[in-house]
């Protein structure tokens, strides 16, 4: 609030901006896709992969699929907005380090995948796989994607910034 006659201008009470970040420096990315699709659920997730791929080969970058579904748009053969390898291998710590090892990446997309692609990206971190590859995590960190999962840590992480929430126990 501005009070009146306290030589307070607009300028001073907005929130200064951050310089943003800047873009992380990849020529390979590999996306962990939507794997099997039910009715009802996960579909978004397919979608936004495959937006995903098409943005990473407008910037030029070489993109890798992992996907399970061979029924996903992600996986379609057709178009240039395809990825350029797609792997039907499930999305598991194991599988992943296995095209980790081949492909080399430097970069992975975790946040396309829903929550087998979040958990996953998890524990290849805790493992040290992404760090002893040099793979580097696009979009959301890691430790954000850790802070949020976890329901008291989530709780008090959001009563650090003064933020209100409901009173709860995490069991």
């Amino acid at each position: 609030l501005i009070k009146k006659g306290k030589g307070t201008n607009i300028a001073s009470v907005i929130p200064k901006t951050h310089s943003p970040p800047k873009p992380i420096e990849v020529s390979k990315v590999l996306i962990l896709g939507s794997g099997g699709l039910s009715i009802g659920q996960a579909g978004e997730f397919d979608y936004s992969g495959s937006q995903a791929i098409k943005a990473l080969k407008e910037e030029s970058k070489k993109t890798i699929l992992m996907n399970p579904n061979i029924a996903s748009v992600q996986t379609n053969e057709v178009g240039t907005k395809q990825a350029d390898s797609v792997y039907f291998l499930p999305i598991t710590p194991d599988f992943v380090t296995e095209v980790i090892k081949a492909e080399r990446p430097d970069g992975i997309l975790l946040s396309m995948g829903g929550q087998t692609a979040l958990n996953c990206g998890v524990e290849l971190f805790k493992r040290g796989t992404l760090k002893e590859y040099g793979v580097k995590v696009l979009g959301t960190s890691v430790e954000s994607i850790m802070a949020t999962e976890d329901r008291q840590l989530f709780s008090d992480k959001l009563l650090e910034i003064n933020e209100n929430i409901a009173p709860s126990i995490a069991v």
